[in-house]
C-alpha cells in the first residue's frame, strides 16, 4: 500500500511540474512537497519496506536517516557546482562580457545567421551550460531578428543547438554534469565519445533549415537599449531589480534608480554602472569566467577533489577581482557589478526544484522502487541502447533530471572487479556499465538532445518559452519533428561507432 502510494505522490508531483504555467504553482514548491511527502510515506513504511536492509539490530530510524544523509551529500555537490556556475556566467553578463563576441556578427542573410547562431549556441553550450547560453543567445536575437515569426524559429534552433551542444561537456547539461560529479563518467572520455553524434544531432536540423530559409533575409529591429537579462525567469515573469531590492528594504529613491540602470536609462548625476567597465576590463571578465568553468575539469583531475571545489574556486578568483576593479566606484555600480549584487539575479528556485526532485527520486531508490522499474526495462526491452533511446524521449515529455537520477540509482556503476568470471555476452553487457561505458555515455547523450522534442523537455526549452513567449503547439509543429530527426541521427551514430 505505502510502496505504491509513493509511486502515485511522485506521478502527481510530475504532473504539476509539467503543468506549472496551467496551475500557476512554480515547479520548485511542487518538487519540495513531492520530495517531504514521498519520504514522510517511506517513514510510515519502512518496517515493511526495508526489511531486508535491516540487519544486527539497526532500527528503521537510524537506516533512513543514514540513507537520506548520503544522498543529501551527493545531492549537495550539484547544487553548489551549478550555484557556482551560475554566479559566474552572471557576472560575466553583467558587465556585457558576451557583446565581445556577439558585437561581431553582422549578417543579415538567413541561412548564414542561423548557422552562425547555431555554431555559437553550440559551442557556448558546452563550455557555459545549456540554460544560459539559451538566455544569452535569445537576448542576443532579438537585437538581431525583428520580425517575431522569424525568431521563432531562431529560438527553436538555440533550444536545439544548445541541448545538443551541452551533452558532450561535463559541465554543458546538469544531467551530464549529474553524470560527471558521480563518477559515472569522466570529463575527457565524454568529450572524445559524445562530441561527433551531437555535432549530428546539431547539423541534420541546420542543414534541413538551410532549405527553408534560403534566400530569406532578417532585418534588426531599430536600436534600443535593453534591460540587462537575468536566468531568473519563470511562470511569475522576469527579474526586476525592484521586486529584489523591495526585499532587501532598499529604499525607495535607490530602487527607482537601479530599474533606470537596468533598463538602460541614465542621467548626468547618476551615469549607467555599464559606463563604469571599461573595454578591458569586459574582456578581462569575460576571459576569468570562461577560464574559471574550463578549469574545472582540469582541477579535478589534477586534485581529485570534486568539480563543486573547483567551480567555488573559480567564483572566489572573480569575487576578489571585481571587487578590486570596483572599490572606488559607487554604490549603484557594485550592487551590479560585484558577486554580492549578482547573487540577487540568481535563479534559485531552479536551484530548489532540483533539490526537491532529486530528494523525491533518492526515496524511491530507498525503497526499491528503481530497481524493479529497471528490472522491467531489461525483461521488456533488453538492449540497451533501445532503453537509453526512451529514457531520451521520455526525458521530452517529462525533466531529464529525474530520469537520469533514476538510472544512476536503477544501474550499478561497476569496477573491473565486478566482471571476474564473466564471458561472452554477459561481459560485454556489464562492461557498459563501468566507468565510462557506454551506457552511461548514451545515456548523458539522450537525456540532453532528447529533451529538445518537446519544449517542456528541457531548462533551455522552459527559458526560451518564457523569454519569447513560443507556445507548446507551436514548437510542437514547426520544431519538434527537426529536433527528433536530429536526435535520432545522433543516436545512430553513436550506437554506429561503438557496434561496427
Amino acid at each position: 500500500m505505502i510502496y505504491s502510494l509513493m509511486a502515485v505522490v511522485f506521478v502527481l508531483g510530475y504532473i504539476a511540474i509539467a503543468l506549472e504555467h496551467n496551475l500557476h504553482v512554480d515547479k520548485a514548491a511542487s518538487a519540495l512537497l513531492t520530495a517531504v511527502i514521498v519520504w514522510t510515506l517511506l517513514v510510515i513504511g519502512s518496517e515493511t519496506l526495508l526489511t531486508n536492509q535491516l540487519t544486527d539490530g539497526l532500527s528503521a530510524t537510524a537506516l533512513l536517516n543514514t540513507e537520506l544523509r548520503h544522498h543529501l551529500s551527493e545531492i549537495a555537490e550539484i547544487l553548489f557546482f551549478l550555484m557556482g556556475a551560475m554566479v559566474i556566467v552572471e557576472l560575466v553578463d553583467a558587465h556585457d562580457g558576451f557583446a565581445a563576441i556577439t558585437n561581431r556578427i553582422h549578417t543579415t542573410n538567413a541561412v548564414a545567421l542561423i548557422w552562425t547562431i547555431g555554431t555559437l549556441t553550440f559551442f557556448f553550450s558546452a563550455l557555459l551550460d545549456n540554460l544560459t547560453t539559451t538566455i544569452v543567445m535569445v537576448s542576443l536575437l532579438r537585437k538581431l531578428v525583428a520580425n517575431k515569426q522569424m525568431r521563432l524559429w531562431f529560438v527553436g534552433t538555440v533550444v536545439v543547438c544548445a541541448n545538443a551542444g551541452g551533452a558532450w561537456s561535463p559541465i554543458g547539461d546538469v544531467t551530464t554534469t549529474m553524470l560527471w560529479i558521480g563518477n559515472q563518467i569522466t570529463a575527457s572520455h565524454i568529450i572524445v565519445n559524445l562530441i561527433v553524434p551531437s555535432l549530428v544531432a546539431a547539423i541534420v536540423p541546420l542543414l534541413i533549415l538551410t532549405f527553408m530559409f534560403r534566400g530569406k533575409e532578417v532585418h534588426r529591429p531599430k536600436p534600443a537599449k535593453a534591460p540587462i537579462e537575468s536566468s531568473n525567469v519563470n511562470y511569475l515573469g522576469e527579474y526586476t531589480v525592484a521586486s529584489a531590492m523591495a526585499i532587501n528594504g532598499i529604499e525607495e529613491k535607490q530602487v527607482k534608480l537601479l530599474e533606470a540602470y537596468s533598463n538602460g536609462e541614465s542621467s548626468a548625476a547618476e551615469p549607467n554602472p555599464l559606463d563604469a567597465v571599461t573595454p578591458k576590463m569586459r574582456i578581462s571578465i569575460l576571459a576569468l569566467g570562461l577560464g574559471a568553468l574550463a578549469f574545472v575539469p582540469v582541477f579535478k583531475t589534477l586534485t581529485q577533489l570534486p568539480p563543486y571545489m573547483g567551480i567555488l574556486f573559480g567564483v572566489g578568483v572573480l569575487w576578489v577581482f571585481t571587487e578590486l576593479v570596483h572599490r572606488h566606484d559607487q554604490w549603484h555600480v557594485k550592487q551590479q557589478m560585484t558577486v554580492v549584487g549578482v547573487l540577487t539575479r540568481v535563479d534559485m528556485s531552479s536551484i530548489l526544484f532540483f533539490l526537491g526532485i532529486l530528494l523525491a527520486v533518492s526515496a524511491l531508490a530507498t525503497a526499491g522502487h528503481l530497481i524493479d522499474m529497471a528490472t522491467w526495462l531489461d525483461d521488456t526491452f533488453g538492449n540497451l541502447y533501445v532503453i537509453n533511446i526512451l529514457i531520451g524521449l521520455l526525458s521530452s515529455l517529462v525533466d531529464n533530471v529525474p530520469l537520469v537520477a533514476g538510472a544512476m540509482k536503477m544501474y550499478p556503476l561497476l569496477t573491473d572487479s565486478a566482471l571476474a568470471g564473466l564471458t561472452g555476452d554477459e561481459l560485454a553487457r556489464q562492461s557498459m556499465f563501468l566507468q565510462d561505458g557506454a551506457f552511461w555515455h548514451f545515456l548523458a547523450y539522450c537525456a540532453g538532445v532528447g529533451g529538445s522534442c518537446l519544449i517542456i523537455g528541457s531548462a533551455a526549452g522552459v527559458a526560451a518559452m518564457g523569454m519569447e513567449k513560443i507556445s507548446f503547439m507551436w514548437y510542437l509543429k514547426h520544431i519538434s519533428a527537426l529536433a527528433l530527426v536530429g536526435y535520432l541521427a545522433g543516436a545512430a551514430t553513436y550506437i554506429a561507432m561503438h557496434v561496427m
